[in-house]
């Protein structure tokens, strides 16, 4: 990522300019464990409020972040920290205030107590009780759409919150206590950190921090769940069992079936492929398609890719493609791609295209990669950039193969009119034959004729490298919460005798 560090500040780095953009200091060990202790306190309390109270206080939340959102600072502040074009900003902002409004809309039912079919002379439930205090680790490349997923349920349901950021996008958080604050949320219950690699450890591993939510990379989430493993092992048992979810990165797939509508398939792959350039965990980065349309998806996808961005300064109002966040990224990406051509694969988007996308620059072109297969790295491993490798497949069969050859399993989709049946020949109306490749493949969410998007709805969470636990849905509540049995007795049988 695009920062300066010391030993005891952090200096955020605009990707596009180089240039330092804000500094913050980072807390002494002795101020982390004193804000963890005000946070367990303000939990203890906050857990007395009536749910009613706590969800209209998350209401009043979404209706002051709204106003901020609505301010030109904030879009081009999130411009100069992470690089997004600033025509495309307002679109994080207005998910932001989806999810939020969708998982406050469902918290009465989904942190209500579950009764059980009574039975004479007894009674038993199940509660749904806060974990205390919930520590988030937060990514840069969507840092609002990440933090609301756990954020507001987190204290909806009851609990404390402590966010870190990432030092790449340090006031994203900043601006969500400032909405929190004037909400009225209790003092001391939400909190923003900023952290070094190891204030972040001692925070994972305080006895007072009951579940820890991170959104990262699979070294990221492999630190954390180490560090909570670990924590007994250096005499700190007081830690406990607490929970980890890890949000992990992807190597998404696509399958474009040969009764797909090629236009519109393109349209959306580009787009999906190509977005906040590629700097998503859930972008397409691999396109698996039917022979038999093979040659005209790839002509119509190179086209689509030529005529669509503008790569340039993110803060001009014309740019749709902008920087990568580093050029420690940009360097890896282009090592990809040069790798994949040195192995044989041909790219087939003119580099004077983007004159902007120089060598020692944040700036990389969009690239369309074929002749390429499961050797490369670039069809198997995370690229985080603006570049789509696209193989031939001559079946339904092979399609899920390739699609389930990966480390990661985040989100899949289809691309289909769902005319075609299954490639095993048998017959059956349309959702039947998406639903034979749906249940093949090795994903936490597939999509039919969509990508690159999160329903709130739908709970969040993936396979293998990609992580576990899951966020968003009535199923993110689970997540937030313990269950607690309560069995009541209320008449006691006669002794016989």
């Amino acid at each position: 990522m695009s920062m300066e560090y010391s030993t005891t500040t952090q200096t955020t780095i605009t990707p596009h300019s180089q240039q330092p953009y804000i500094t913050r200091t980072y807390p002494s060990l002795s101020q982390v464990e004193a804000t963890i202790i005000q946070a367990s306190e303000a939990q203890k309390s906050w857990a007395k409020v009536g749910l009613d109270e706590r969800i209209k206080i998350g209401w009043k939340f979404i209706d002051e972040f709204q106003a901020l959102s609505e301010t030109t600072e904030l879009g081009l502040e999130l411009t100069l920290q992470i690089g997004r074009p600033i025509s495309q900003v307002k679109s994080e902002f207005a998910g932001f205030l989806d999810r939020g409004r969708y998982m406050l809309s469902i918290a009465s039912q989904s942190l209500a107590d579950v009764p059980i079919e009574e039975n004479p002379g007894f009674k038993r439930l199940i509660k749904r009780v806060p974990l205390g205090v919930i520590f988030i680790i937060a990514p840069w490349n969507y840092p609002y759409l990440t933090s609301i997923n756990s954020i507001l349920p987190a204290l909806i349901a009851g609990n404390a919150v402590i966010l870190k950021p990432s030092p790449q996008s340090p006031l994203t958080a900043e601006r969500i206590k400032e909405a929190m604050d004037k909400a009225g949320f209790p003092k001391g219950l939400f909190n923003v950190l900023h952290l070094t690699p190891e204030l972040t450890r001692k925070a994972v591993q305080n006895p007072l921090v009951g579940f820890v939510s991170f959104t990262g990379s699979v070294v990221g989430g492999r630190n954390v769940e180490e560090a909570v493993v670990n924590s007994s092992k250096e005499g700190k048992a007081e830690t406990g069992f607490k929970g980890v979810a890890l949000e992990l990165g992807g190597k998404d797939p696509a399958y474009v079936r040969k009764d797909v509508d090629l236009d519109y398939a393109v349209g959306e792959l580009v787009d999906g492929a190509m977005y906040n350039s590629g700097q998503s965990c859930c972008a397409v980065e691999r396109i698996y398609v039917h022979e038999s349309v093979y040659d005209t998806f790839v002509e119509k996808y190179v086209e689509k890719v030529k005529q669509s961005y503008v790569l340039a300064d993110p803060t001009l109002p014309n740019t749709n493609l902008g920087p990568v966040v580093s050029l420690a990224s940009a360097a890896r990406i282009r090592k990809q791609v040069e790798d994949a051509v040195k192995a044989g694969a041909k790219k087939l988007i003119p580099e004077e295209l983007f004159p902007e996308a120089k060598v020692g620059t944040t700036y990389v072109a969009p690239q369309v990669l074929v002749d390429v297969d499961h050797s490369m790295d670039v069809m198997m491993e995370e690229t985080f950039g603006p570049i789509i490798g696209i193989q031939k497949v001559s079946s339904d069969s092979e399609a899920i193969k390739l699609m389930n050859d990966s480390p990661y399993g985040l989100t899949a989709s289809v691309w289909s009119s769902c005319s075609a049946p299954f490639d095993d020949g048998e017959e059956g109306d349309g959702e039947d034959a998406f639903m034979k490749i749906a249940d093949g493949i090795e994903t936490g969410t597939v999509y039919l004729n969509r990508c690159d998007y999160l329903d709130p709805a739908l709970p969040w969470t993936g396979v293998k490298n990609s992580g576990r636990g899951v966020s968003l849905s009535r199923f993110g509540y689970d997540q937030l919460t313990r269950a607690k049995s309560v069995h009541m007795k209320f008449s006691t049988p006669k002794s016989s005798g």
